[in-house]
């Protein structure tokens, strides 16, 4: 067949059958929301650690790493790679909300801390990147097959959302996780190949790429310090990692976590490797895929889209299997059947069909407001959970709130265009530049009504570990 396009999508269609195929159609609730099997045991090291890391190193991710590299060297790639670390915090993170303090979702902590303002604004959040999660990956999916608009785009992303649909109402978590396992397998064969073609090429020069990011102004660099500012909160605001953290023993699941980190941590270095390659030897007025294309042919630049349309459908039934968590049992809804899970991923999958064509096609700008709006979540980190603070009044909470919201919004006007206010005040040009300003204004804002709370508020006595 002398079509990578048609192979494309035969591969694509044999993916998506085999995960219908090993999906199992859940009989029960705890089946469906928390992952266990037909005989009630949870899922192991292995499929644990590949569910976190393929739902993860979702398509938006390997698109993002891969551009940052091609436009901002090898300081592009470890930025982005810098998120991942959110599995080493996200660890810590479950470690005292659930083994620590006794509680069984995020939703009961803030509940038991803040009230309603505590879940209500949580909700909000997390429906909101849910729902950015099914936009973003059914668009990577329909640029993979046609330009935007096309037959070939609009056919594509509803054929694979609705196949990624099909098998997540059957199974909800159960079926997520084990498809996971398959297409984790299949993922790091593709990646494994994709980089022997690169190495092989001649031109994979590591000392030429690890020098392409001289200039300590390189926006890369500035994005690099954005991350390790937003990976202390990142975690708690996404709910496919947190749901991971509850469904199975304190020692699988941390080890899980472990695993996770330096797994997907090296993962994304290596399509931002690719990127940085693809910058080094790009022509003048070069996009990045017709260089990626140009440097290893169009055949192995097939394996480079099967990473991408695996990852998309990973990352798609586990954000399906999350939508139904959070409507039916996190915000009661409904009753906890999986008759009202089912018409939950529905109702998401249709909103995110809604946004593809009528909504933003930036794909890193969604990443940032959401990476900018969790960041009301660091205080409560810091202070509720690591400190054990039963003191933090709700207007201190509702604060970083507000702040993190100001904020994100603010940093989507700024890079969009909409506003330009923050270049006349501080002389910063570059939108990672000020992303990086209301980022830490965001934190400090949080942080400081956090302690002027607990300050003004009279303090309590600390929580005792193990206590809830």
């Amino acid at each position: 067949m002398d079509n990578p396009v048609v192979t494309l999508a035969l591969i694509t269609a044999a993916v998506a059958l085999i995960s219908v195929r090993y999906s199992p159609n859940a009989q029960t609730p705890e089946s469906f929301y928390k992952g266990h099997d037909a005989s009630g045991n949870a899922p192991s090291v292995l499929a644990l650690t590949f569910s976190q890391v393929t739902t993860w190193i979702f398509a938006r991710s390997i698109m993002n790493a891969a551009i940052l590299g091609y436009f901002y060297g090898i300081a592009g790639a470890l930025a982005y790679s810098a998120y991942y670390l959110s599995f080493l915090t996200g660890a810590a993170i479950i470690s005292s909300l659930r083994f620590r303090h006794g509680f069984s979702s995020v939703q009961e902590f803030l509940s038991h801390r803040f009230g309603l303002a505590g879940t209500t604004s949580y909700n909000f959040v997390v429906g909101v990147r849910l729902l950015s999660e099914v936009f973003a990956n059914l668009l990577v999916i329909g640029l993979i097959f046609g330009m935007d608009g096309s037959q070939e785009y609009v056919a594509s992303i509803i054929l694979v959302g609705a196949a990624t649909l099909a098998y997540s109402l059957l199974g909800g978590l159960n079926a997520s996780i084990r498809t996971d396992a398959i297409q984790m397998s299949l993922f790091l064969i593709v990646l494994g190949a994709l980089m022997a073609v690169a190495i092989a090429s001649g031109s994979f020069d590591v000392p030429a790429m690890t020098s392409t990011s001289p200039d300590a102004a390189n926006p890369g660099w500035v994005l690099l310090i954005v991350a390790l500012l937003q990976v202390w909160s990142y975690p708690l605001h996404d709910p496919v990692m947190m749901d991971r953290g509850f469904i199975a023993d304190r020692k699988t699941t941390m080890a899980s976590f472990y695993h996770a980190a330096w797994i997907s941590v090296l993962c994304i270095m290596a399509f931002g490797l690719l990127g940085v390659w693809a910058g080094v030897n790009k022509l003048d007025g070069e996009s990045f895929l017709p260089t990626l294309t140009r440097l290893i042919g169009h055949w192995p630049m097939l394996l480079f889209n099967i990473a991408l349309v695996v990852s998309c459908m990973s990352t798609l039934d586990s954000t399906f299997a999350s939508t139904a968590k959070l409507a039916v049992v996190d915000m009661r809804l409904g009753k906890p059947t999986v008759a009202n899970g089912r018409v939950a991923m529905a109702v998401f999958m249709l909103g995110g069909l809604l946004m593809v064509f009528f909504g933003s096609k930036d794909l890193f700008g969604a990443v940032a407001v959401s990476g900018t709006a969790s960041m009301f979540l660091a205080p409560v980190v810091f202070f509720s959970l690591w400190m054990g603070r039963t003191d933090v009044p709700v207007w201190s909470y509702l604060a970083a709130f507000f702040s993190a919201m100001a904020a994100a919004i603010f940093y989507f006007t700024e890079s969009s265009g909409y506003t330009n206010l923050i270049a006349p005040l501080t002389g910063l040009e570059h939108k990672y530049s000020k992303l990086l300003v209301l980022s830490a204004l965001t934190l400090a804002i949080g942080c400081g009504a956090f302690a002027l709370g607990i300050v003004t508020g009279g303090a309590r006595p600390r929580i005792a570990a193990g206590g809830a």
